[in-house]
């Protein structure tokens, strides 16, 4: 039989045996379950106890790496799920010696949602290198490698492989048009094999990376480099699999996949089928399909403890408007809830609208964490805030950083209207910088360390304290006993998990009455969707998930209206820092509070002179849409 040719790929004899000879040039396969996997499918609420049962088998895969942490895990972790990070990189690292970890790293902004200054950075990668991290996949959200130069010195000084990444965006439905086409990746390409990176990685964060495109693009930059190239695409649009199939073909290095219980939707293409499809070609993985659906199957078991978490609106498991509005998931869900939370869903179609023009005002930047939450929440804000198009009258403080410059240089400059805006009183200056953000942020180490006495025990809690001040302080409290962990931070059992999908199923059959609960059982009030229809279920439990209640404090004056000088919460979010306090005396547009919302800073002034009142938050605490912030007598 004559076998055709396909790019790099070469049929060969078929071998269906588990220890069949080893392909000539073997693709390396990267798993993304422990991180992104879950982080795309359930908001990266998987926890640690629900990894161990399998992590001892997936040592025994034979995986290029796994990766086990990084992207939001770390803030996902210590404010949601009550575990210290840190102690999640040493345990998995017990029960996989023998694989390679490897970490999403933000560059400068490490794994937070800003720029922080070069001790945090050296501090942040040292800890990670000694807690078992082996490679660090660097990005940078405008692709602008001075933000890698301090975490690379690090993780070259401890041996360990820096993979440098170009963050895969488009303006067209295809490579191609004025700024993001083939001439720009490959001239991103050569930045970093000058930088001196151990490998590259293409990171398509939307799966808008259609297959002919990748293809072509993986054989341009093999023409101008032997350096290891990575593939990582997400299945959003549906072109995952396609993607990956052109990217061998061309000769990609290494791709990243997910079991399939974690992939596909707004996740990552599935390992087995690649793991078959490729059997009888040179590019064999070389990986035992029945270890894997073996592991899958045992994955499947912990699956229900998340599916509350799944918040995708469609039947289908591809959203093709990705193509268009080129919103990666999880920017997308955060777009979703953010307008959920103030009773606000019926203007999404309207924030998708102006998505592109925000974008572009904001310099055409790549839309991956943080820049993807900078463009969303400014979205948002002008969309609900505004009161006509392009009015910025609600600017968030990642904006006015970003067009300061502390985010580093965009693709096309910034709207000069609207940076002239963002920077009228910026606290820097007014007069944007073009330098290296690291190169003029103060060490913020000795600050912290002072301020954490008596509470960080480690560097590690040290260093967690400078990525996240506020809730950060409030999760090691919890840690270590100062406080007790609230309810929706612990974790549910599969027995109650069980029994809350039994009481559904029967109040979608009319079973569900009164006399089936003890009236003295702790309820819990769920919404079920069926059919478009909203119905509400009461399911008895001791761990309420509801979000939390913002707890009132301090005593105020209570004033509830905007003719009284109160200030109210327009959003729903977590309140950061007071600045003034109760009979402080302000001026118009002093700052009084900064709130964070869908992780962004938004800061609220005074509306006028006079004395201050009215204030009953604390730092860390929530609160609701339309709570009174401030009042200004």
């Amino acid at each position: 039989m004559i076998y055709d040719k396909h790019g790099s790929l070469i049929m060969t004899p078929m071998n269906y045996s588990a220890d069949r000879p080893k392909a000539e040039n073997p693709i390396k396969i990267q798993d993304l379950s422990f991180r992104d996997g879950h982080q795309s499918l359930f908001a990266t609420r998987g926890r640690t106890e629900d990894m161990i049962p399998f992590a001892e088998q997936m040592d025994e895969v034979g995986f290029h790496a796994i990766e086990t942490w990084g992207g939001a895990t770390f803030d996902t972790m210590h404010r949601y799920l009550g575990e210290d990070p840190w102690e999640r990189l040493r345990t998995l690292k017990k029960y996989m010696p023998k694989t390679p970890f490897f970490m999403l790293l933000r560059g400068q902004n490490v794994v937070g949602y800003r720029n922080y200054a070069d001790d945090v950075v050296e501090n942040f990668v040292q800890r990670a290198c000694d807690n078992g991290m082996d490679i660090f996949r660097c990005f940078d959200a405008l692709n602008d490698y001075r933000n890698f130069e301090t975490a690379a010195k690090v993780v070259k000084r401890n041996g360990r492989h820096f993979q440098g990444t170009i963050c895969y965006t488009l303006t067209e439905p295809r490579l191609g048009g004025e700024v993001y086409n083939m001439d720009y990746y490959l001239n991103k390409a050569k930045e970093l094999v000058e930088f001196g990176v151990d490998s590259i990685c293409i990171k398509d964060m939307a799966g808008l990376i259609a297959p002919y495109d990748i293809y072509n693009l993986i054989v341009e930059l093999k023409k101008i480099t032997d350096i290891p190239l990575n593939l990582h695409t997400h299945f959003t649009s549906g072109m995952g699999d396609l993607a990956i199939f052109k990217a061998i073909e061309a000769g990609v290095d290494i791709v990243d996949t997910c079991m399939s219980p974690y992939a596909y939707r707004t996740s990552h293409a599935a390992v087995e089928p690649l793991v078959v499809s490729l059997l009888g070609t040179n590019r064999d993985t070389g990986l035992d399909i029945k270890k894997l659906t073996a592991i899958s199957a045992q994955m499947e078991k912990v699956i229900p403890k998340y599916k509350h978490l799944d918040n995708s609106p469609k039947y289908a498991i591809i959203d093709t408007d990705v193509i268009l509005h080129q919103t990666p998931g999880g920017m997308l869900s955060n777009l979703v809830n953010q307008l959920k939370a103030m009773d606000s869903l019926d203007k999404l179609d309207e924030v998708f609208r102006m998505l592109p023009k925000v974008r572009k005002d904001l310099g055409q930047i790549p839309l991956v964490t943080p820049t993807s939450q900078i463009v969303g929440v400014q979205t948002v804000n002008n969309v609900l805030f505004d009161s006509y198009e392009g009015e910025y009258s609600r600017i968030t403080q990642e904006v006015k950083d970003l067009c300061y410059g502390l985010y580093g240089k965009t693709t096309l400059p910034i709207n000069s209207e609207l940076r002239k805006k963002a920077l009228k009183d910026y606290p820097r200056g007014e007069q944007h910088i073009e330098c290296r953000p690291g190169s003029v942020l103060e060490p913020e180490m000795n600050a912290v360390k002072e301020g954490a006495k008596g509470l960080a025990k480690d560097i590690d809690d040290e260093v967690l304290l400078a990525l996240y001040p506020v809730t950060g302080k409030k999760f090691l409290k919890i840690k270590y006993g100062l406080e007790e962990m609230p309810a929706d931070m612990k974790a549910k059992t599969m027995e109650e998990v069980t029994k809350e999908q039994e009481l559904i199923a029967k109040a979608l059959k009319g079973e569900l009455t009164t006399s089936n609960i003890n009236s003295d059982t702790p309820m819990q009030e769920m919404e079920v969707f069926v059919d478009g229809e909203r119905f509400s279920v009461a399911i008895p439990s001791s761990k309420a998930t509801a979000r939390p209640i913002a707890r009132k404090k301090k005593e105020g004056k209570e004033n509830t209206t905007d003719e009284n000088g109160a200030v109210k919460s327009p959003i729903p979010g977590m309140v950061i820092e007071y600045k003034k306090n109760n009979g402080d005396e302000v001026k118009e547009g002093d700052i009084v509070v900064v709130l964070e919302a869908m992780k962004m800073m938004n800061n609220f002034q005074a509306t006028k002179d006079g004395i201050l009142s009215g204030i009953k938050f604390d730092s860390g605490d929530s609160v609701a849409k339309n709570d009174v912030l401030f009042v200004v007598d």
